[in-house]
């Protein structure tokens, strides 16, 4: 029988709580609360009270209520939460975590989750789901799922919200525990991609596979790269294939999906081999046509779909890029290999699409190679980026970095 955490405030949440449990125990499956109020008393009683919680934390409940700052509550009571709840997967006591929220719950839910190993089953029902969810999700595999209505008391919206959620955690945590993975004897690669080069990082993955590695592709949306390199961090991928390094075009211009801070750099520091390109590098990201901030209304737009507007960068914003890529790059204790694609760095920069810029591409080119160290390999190859020739000397170069490492 699985067991389901519970964590959340009893002293305010405790009828949705009990409500929860009650659902989760009727299909089979355990319930157990981790209280984590700071105000009255719980309204319903606790498997792990809120001073054990608080003693997890280095401190007690009488302390953070003196202190009257429902910050420094929250961020304590979610530091002793995620400590008891890290013990209680690893030990086998738990096989999935849920929780209800609104910001300050979804908030100390996520510091819980964020603690626990991809796979595990992890759902937050939040009044915040239904806008940008990445400050609770971050790189992880949480789920949210909207409340709706405000999480205060049972009605006829929220009993059925809660109840299917009860419902997605004992089923996650079911398939969870009798999921079997497949032996994991294969090198893990890690590759990024855009939709303008997917044909790139499609044929670069199958050539890899044939090699014999396994390949997580991440989609370059900000959050994406940020991904890639927890897991390039955490040691899970030990080879990089950066075909698409387009996030670094939104964090210069200030566009919407933006390299994170570590892009570019967890695989030099852990000296892993690295193949980098200059994969959609000539786009910038906004939503729907009408966000497009009205500084840039007079650039070269793309509508790409109803929700996605794509800018073209200019030769100075190119530049600057790969001035920028090339300070990362030096960095690396591995093996590095550029490789440029002459012919153009995305679907819509190839003679005759509406991104082709010969100047803007040869800004970003040269930029780049001047400020790399010599030691990092540079290949050029008249190919576009998604020239099945261009993908497979790309794999086949990360395969040979590979191979001498």
């Amino acid at each position: 029988m699985v067991t389901i955490a519970l964590v959340g405030t009893l002293d305010t949440k405790g009828q949705e709580y009990a409500f929860v449990r009650e659902r989760i125990r009727s299909m089979g499956a355990d319930a157990l609360l981790i209280d984590t109020g700071t105000l009255g008393e719980p309204l319903v009683e606790a498997g792990i009270s809120r001073h054990d919680v608080a003693t997890a934390a280095g401190t007690t409940i009488d302390a953070l209520a003196a202190q009257h700052d429902r910050d420094t509550a929250i961020g304590a009571m979610g530091a002793g939460a995620r400590s008891i709840v890290a013990d209680l997967a690893e030990q086998g006591r738990i096989h999935g975590i849920l929780a209800l929220g609104g910001s300050s719950g979804s908030t100390l839910a996520a510091t819980v989750m964020r603690a626990l190993p991809v796979g595990f089953p992890k759902l937050i029902v939040s009044t915040l789901a239904s806008g940008d969810t990445r400050p609770y999700v971050g790189t992880t595999d949480i789920a949210m799922m909207s409340s709706i209505v405000d999480i205060a008391g049972l009605n006829r919206l929220s009993e059925p919200i809660l109840a299917n959620a009860a419902g997605a955690i004992v089923g996650m945590a079911n398939a969870h525990a009798a999921f079997v993975p497949s032996a994991a004897s294969k090198p893990l690669i890690g590759a990024t991609m855009f939709g303008v080069t997917t044909p790139a990082v499609t044929t670069a993955r199958q050539r890899l596979e044939e090699l014999g590695y396994e390949v997580l592709v991440f989609h370059a949306t900000g959050v994406g790269g940020d991904t890639m390199e927890s897991l390039i961090a955490s040691g899970v991928i030990t080879g990089v294939l950066d075909l698409t390094t387009t996030e670094f075009a939104d964090a210069h211009i200030g566009a919407t999906l933006p390299a994170g801070p570590d892009r570019l750099l967890n695989a030099g520091k852990a000296g892993y081999p690295m193949v980098v390109s200059l994969g959609a590098l000539d786009m910038a990201n906004w939503g729907p046509m009408e966000t497009v901030p009205d500084r840039f209304r007079n650039r070269n737009l793309f509508r790409h779909n109803a929700s996605i507007t794509l800018m073209r960068t200019t030769p100075e914003e190119n530049a600057a890029i790969g001035r920028e890529i090339a300070a990362r790059l030096n960095q690396a204790r591995g093996p590095v290999t550029v490789m440029i694609p002459l012919g153009g760095v995305s679907a819509i920069d190839v003679p005759g699409a509406a991104f082709h810029d010969p100047e803007a591409d040869a800004a970003l080119i040269a930029a780049l190679k001047a400020a790399l160290d010599p030691r990092i390999r540079v290949i050029e190859r008249d190919e576009d980026i998604n020239d099945p020739a261009f993908a497979t000397a790309a794999a086949e170069e990360l395969h040979r970095l590979y191979a001498d490492t």
